[in-house]
Formats: structure tokens, sequence, C-alpha cells
């Protein structure tokens, strides 16, 4: 009777372990379950806000709630109900391609500070949602579009662009006020560049004073910067765009820095004294609403100044200065302290990101963290009890937690609030007393749960459970959880890897090997946390017979200046030797046929995956490069002379780094494939190289998707898209049964 139970039960398991397919990864819903966006505590701590995709169409958001006191989820506004179809505006469209923005709806949103509402923009117009009347009202209502919507401190009135100007609207009244007039044509006030939104991580040109009296912004001249003519090619038309790109080496837009006080409308331009040639990536108020504090970036991104700027007098002085040899990398993790006295900042002078506090005058008064890891994200400071909170990745790179260091003591001094193995995405409340946390690992799709500061578990905001009904659940039996480990790089630098192997391996087999790769700076792929849709993919390669392999090679983001600068002025070749030292460690194992390594990257993994396939023809036996550079002098200025310096100063650099001098290396099996409509890396670079290997009479394959960009989105393309990649990987890796 057992043994006929036991049979059962383990037919029962069989039959609900399904196959995953690419048709399932890449369709709704999402295996991962339900997922929550923007998750953010109300000022006075009584509410979790949060967007959630609507059961219908699960690209677009609605703005939901979840009330401490009631302990109860809501829906506060259903975007079918004020927008029903949205159509977007060029500019619009080009903001959600830099930011990689698929969703619709309510995309984002903003709370006043006083707790009374919140500040959404959809379908090109504005609302604030009343939580007294428990409805949202539509601030403005035009044809045009308007973008980058701040509420004020006061809570009182909205400012917004359009048609490249600054406006300010009252929330009670309605009451619209322009107050910049000459945006037009090259000129743009309180915008974001494209070089800002692309590559500096600001999406805004103005900002707020904290007393809701003044607004100071950025009047950005385009005029310098060369047009480029850029082609897209859709299903069943050409198009030609002529835009203002800042190619390498060429020109940037230049800066005028205004302050406009909203009771004389007036505009006050203030004298940064820098020069034309210059970045400005960050400008923030200090507390007393007499002073900027801007954040100057010399061209070759070696230095980086703080300047303290009278915006009545006009008078400005240098109050700190970051240097390095390599280059200087932007972020976020500054706050100013409420005493108006101090303010924290981050600063990778000892190598890692550390946080240190600072006067109002530039004195460095102490050091504040400290660890074997990288600080990520300044979260928020409790001056009452003399706490700074921030999330790093100490002691373990692939993981991110939530710590808390004292703002007094002589020497850092730092405790770790979150405790469980894995990623925590943290969002802090502004009076430090709780926390969500976002959370995933290599065995956990992401959850959302409340905390208080020490880290005690409040509430699930989504659990997320891996059981019956989770989206994942039928193929959990056949899930793989992926093993982790280290490779040492010539200079003996730790390298993190990440690999996938089959549950069982038959004695004797040797299987095919593909290596995903990113390899470039800013981003880092092995880490513990749930893999996302490619991570389906790596489940469904391995299901069918490949193991799946990951390193992140020297150059990669979150293990300090040393992991990071050596391949400065120089691409493609440190990166690469490095995978190389990967596939040496795969051909150590005894599973693995040395004869049948692959490689499959995208964008900056797409030139990895060419340049691997170019040098090394003895090692690599395939390669996919989706959306690949292949000639950094098409990319733009802030990105590629970071890494690479000024095209006249290192012409021997881009030469070396570029794709072309290698191709009389290459042989044969490599898949190109690229969006024809790709504005940020152009169509250009593949056709390029298409000709080229032509020339040369090489063999490759290509696949272009009409009218799609750089992320090739679209549930049909990435079906198609990844099924092309696995049919190219079975006829050159191996032959296993068809999907």
């Amino acid at each position: 009777m057992k043994q006929s139970l036991c049979l059962l039960i383990l037919i029962a398991i069989s039959v609900r372990a399904e196959q995953l397919t690419i048709n399932r990864i890449y369709s709704d819903p999402g295996l991962g379950g339900p997922s929550l966006k923007g998750l953010k505590i109300s000022p006075d701590g009584e509410r979790v806000t949060y967007l959630k995709p609507k059961q219908t169409d699960f690209l677009k958001l609605d703005l939901w709630e979840y009330n401490l006191k009631a302990n109860e989820h809501s829906m506060l506004v259903d975007s079918d109900e004020l927008v029903n179809q949205e159509q977007l505006s060029d500019e619009e469209q080009a903001r959600r391609e830099r930011q990689r923005i698929r969703s619709k709806g309510i995309i984002s949103y903003f709370w006043a500070r006083n707790s009374k509402g919140l500040l959404f923009p959809l379908g090109g117009d504005l609302y604030f949602y009343e939580l007294i009347k428990n409805q949202a009202k539509q601030l403005v209502d035009t044809r045009e579009f308007e973008t980058d919507p701040q509420i004020s401190p006061n809570g009182k009135s909205v400012a917004f662009i359009r048609n490249q100007n600054l406006y300010v609207v009252d929330i009670a009244s309605g009451k619209e006020t322009q107050l910049t007039f000459d945006g037009k044509g090259t000129i743009k006030n309180g915008m974001a560049e494209f070089i800002a939104q692309e590559e500096m991580d600001r999406d805004t040109g103005y900002w707020w004073s904290p007393d809701s009296r003044a607004i100071a912004f950025l009047q950005i001249d385009e005029s310098p910067v060369g047009i480029e003519e850029r082609y897209e090619i859709d299903d069943e038309s050409f198009k030609v765009f002529k835009q203002r790109y800042p190619r390498t080496g060429t020109a940037n837009v230049t800066y005028k820095l205004g302050v406009i006080k909203l009771t004389s409308k007036k505009i006050r331009w203030l004298d940064i004294k820098a020069g034309t040639d210059i970045y400005i990536p960050r400008v923030n108020w200090f507390k007393d609403n007499q002073h900027l504090l801007v954040q100057q970036q010399n061209r070759e991104q070696t230095i980086l100044n703080l300047i303290k700027l009278n915006v009545n007098s006009g008078k400005s002085r240098r109050i700190h200065r970051e240097k390095s040899n390599a280059w200087i990398n932007l972020h976020h993790n500054l706050k100013f302290l409420k005493d108006g006295k101090h303010f924290v900042w981050g600063s990778e002078a000892s190598g890692f990101m550390q946080l240190y506090l600072f006067d109002v005058n530039g004195k460095k008064i102490r050091q504040l963290s400290n660890g074997e890891g990288v600080v990520k994200s300044l979260q928020g400071i409790d001056e009452a009890q003399g706490w700074v909170y921030f999330t790093a990745n100490y002691n373990n790179p692939l993981e991110t937690h939530l710590y808390k260091a004292s703002l007094h003591g002589k020497k850092p001094q730092l405790e770790k609030i979150s405790q469980r193995s894995g990623n925590h995405n943290i969002s802090l409340a502004k009076s430090a007393s709780t926390y969500v946390d976002l959370f995933s690992s290599i065995k956990q799709p992401p959850q959302a749960s409340l905390h208080n500061i020490t880290g005690k578990h409040m509430a699930w905001l989504e659990e997320n459970k891996l059981a019956e009904g989770h989206p994942y659940w039928p193929y959990i039996n056949n899930h793989i959880t992926p093993e982790f480990g280290t490779i040492s790089a010539a200079d003996g630098q730790a390298m993190y890897y990440r690999l996938y192997k089959p549950a069982k391996l038959e004695k004797g087999k040797r299987y095919p090997a593909i290596i995903d790769v990113y390899g470039g700076p800013g981003v880092q792929r092995v880490v513990n946390a749930w893999g996302g849709r490619n991570g389906y993919w790596h489940q469904y390669m391995v299901d069918r017979g490949y193991i799946v392999f990951s390193l992140d090679n020297r150059g990669s983001d979150n293990r300090g200046v040393k992991f990071e600068s050596p391949i400065h002025k120089l691409l493609g070749e440190i990166e690469v030797e490095d995978q190389v030292k990967g596939v040496e460690f795969l051909r150590s194992l005894p599973y693995v046929d040395k004869h049948k390594i692959g490689i499959f990257g995208w964008s900056y993994g797409g030139y990895m995956a060419i340049m691997s396939m170019f040098k090394k023809p003895d090692i690599f036996a395939a390669g996919v490069a989706v959306a690949p550079v292949t000639d950094w002098r098409l990319y733009d200025t802030h990105y590629t002379e970071r890494y690479l310096g000024h095209p006249m100063k290192n012409a021997k650099g881009y030469d070396a780094s570029n794709v072309f001098p290698y191709i009389d290396g290459y042989r044969d099996n490599l898949l190109i494939i690229h969006g024809m409509a790709d504005d940020n890396v152009l169509f250009l670079n593949s056709t390029r190289l298409y000709a080229q290997l032509q020339n040369k009479i090489k063999p490759f394959e290509q696949s272009n998707y009409p009218g799609k960009k750089h992320g090739i989105r679209g549930k049909s393309t990435s079906i198609h898209l990844f099924k092309q990649i696995t049919d190219f990987f079975d006829r050159k890796l191996a032959q296993p049964s068809n999907h």
C-alpha cells in the first residue's frame, strides 16, 4: 500500500513538472509572479504606495496603496478611467527609451511632502490625487505633452516642461504660469540633454528650492552639437531623422545656470566660471535656500568639482574636488543634514565607494563607512538617533544589504540590518523608522515586504511565494539552481562566475557550453538574485543539454576602482583575456565539451561576443551578438571618452578597441542581430561590419528587426529572437530535440 502511494505521488510530481518553452518565457503573466513597481512609503509613514499591472494588460500600470493602519491593499487610481489610449510624443518616447521603460499607464508618481496627495503624469497631462477627496484632479489639459513634473516641497504647486519651457501650475486653483519663454529650436529650458539622460542618470534639468520660492534650472544650447542622420527602417517605411547627437570627439551642449524666483518671475543667470567643455551632472540646493551645490565634471571625467554658489550674489567657490587617474563614477550619494551645517557625500578616494561627513564649506569631518565592498545607495539619515542608512555589498559582492553607520563615531561603526542571503532593494521612510524591502535571490523571485528599522518583518506587500498557483510552479521541479565561484584574473583579482548545469550529468558525456556575457563597465551580471526573463532562457537551455556560464570580468561594476580601471584607454582586450580564463575553467570540467563553447551577448555583450570570435577563433566555436558596438567613434561623448579618452588623444586606443582590425582572425559561425531603429547603438554599427565581412568573403548570419530599438521589445519579437538564437546554437554546437 505504501509503495503504491509513493508511486502515485511520483507520477503526480512528474505530470506537474512541465517543460519550459520560449513561448511561455516571453508571454504574460511573467514567470516571476506578481510584481510591484515604484514602491514608496508616504512621508507620514501611514501608507506604502506602488504601481501594479492590470490582469488584462500586464504592461499597463495602476496606482495602489497598502494602508498600514487598516492592513489593506486598495487601488487609488485606475489608469483606464482617466486615459484609455495614450499617444506618446516623440520626446516622451525618446525619454522612455533612455529610461528603459516598457510599461504604460501610470509609470511614475510623486508624493507631496505633506502627504496630502500624489502627482502623476498620464497621457501627456498631469493629475493630482487628493487623499482626502479620494479622487484624481486633472491639473493640465492640453494637446501638447507635459513632461518631467515635480511637486513643490510645500505641496502647493507643480512645475513641468512644455515645448522646451518651464511652467508652474497651482494645485488648488489650477492657475498656470509660464516661467521661461525662449525655449525653442536648440534652446531648451529645464530639460536634461541626451547625454544626461543616457549616461549621467539625470532625467531633469531643474530643481525646486526647499522653501518652494525659487527654481534653479539649466538652459542648454544644442547648437554646437553636430547633426547626425539616423535611419529608422520600419516594416513599411524608411525614415531619416536628423538628430543632434554628440558623437565621441565632437562638441557637447553648452550650459547656462539660472534661478527664477516665483514672486518676481525674474531670472538671475549665474556665472559657473567653468568654461564650455564641461558636464554638469548634478545640481542641489543647500538647506538655507541661498546656495546651490553644483557638480562640475571635466570632459576627461578625471575631475569632479563641488561648487558652492550663492544665488543672490552670484559668488562661487570650489569646496571639494574628486580626482582619478582613470575616471570618476557619478552617483547620488549626497544628503544634507537638517542642521544646515553638514552633508554626507560618497567618494571612491579609498578605492571603494564609501560615505563621508563634510561641513557645508567642504571640510571633511570623518569617514562614516568602510568595509570590503561598495556602498551602493545612501538611503537616509536619522539625525536624532545618529545613524546613516545605506545599502552595500560588504563581504559578499554578489549580495546587497541594508546597513547603518554611526553619524558621530570617531571611527566607522557599522551594523548590518537585512539578513536573508540575496539582494535587498530598499526604500526607507522619511522618519527612518520603517523600510520597504524588494528582495530576491537565486531561490526566490522578487518579494516586497515592510520592516521596522531593526529589520523585523511587519507585513507582506507581495509575498510571491513559490507555491501552487504561482506562474513558475509548473516548472519548479526542473529548476536548476546555479553554482557560484571565483576565478583569478591575470593580476590575481577574484572574478565571480555563475554556472548552470543539467541536474543529471550522464557519465562520460561532454556537454556544449554557452557563455552569456556583458563584460562592460557599469554592470554586474553575477549576483545572488532571481534571473528574470533571460534567466529563464538559461533554464531552458540547460534543460536542452547546455552548460550556461557567466563571468564578471575586470571592468565590471560594484567591485571598486582597482577592479574596474584596467580597461582604461583600451576596450576589448582585458575583458576578452578574462573571458578566456573562464573558458579555461570550463574546459577543466570533465563534463564540458571544450570544442563546443559558444558566446552570446547584447550591447556591450554583443561587442564582447564579436571581439571574442575575432580574437580567439580557436576557443569560441560560435557566437551571437545582439545590438553590438563595432566602432567606438560612432558612440556618444560621455560614455566613450570616460573609458577611452578623446579620440584625438588616443587614436590608437580607439583603433585597437574597434572590432575591424581583427576580422582576419575570424572564421565562421557568427550571428549578428540588430534593431533597425536603434537610437542608442546605431544600426550603422552592424551595417559597417556586414560590409567588411562581405568584402573579405567571411561567412556570417544576420537578422535585423524593422522598427525595433535597442531593446528589440515585444512579445512576438522576443519569442522570435530567442528561438532564432536557440536554433543557431543548436545548429552550431549541438543537435538536441526540437522545441
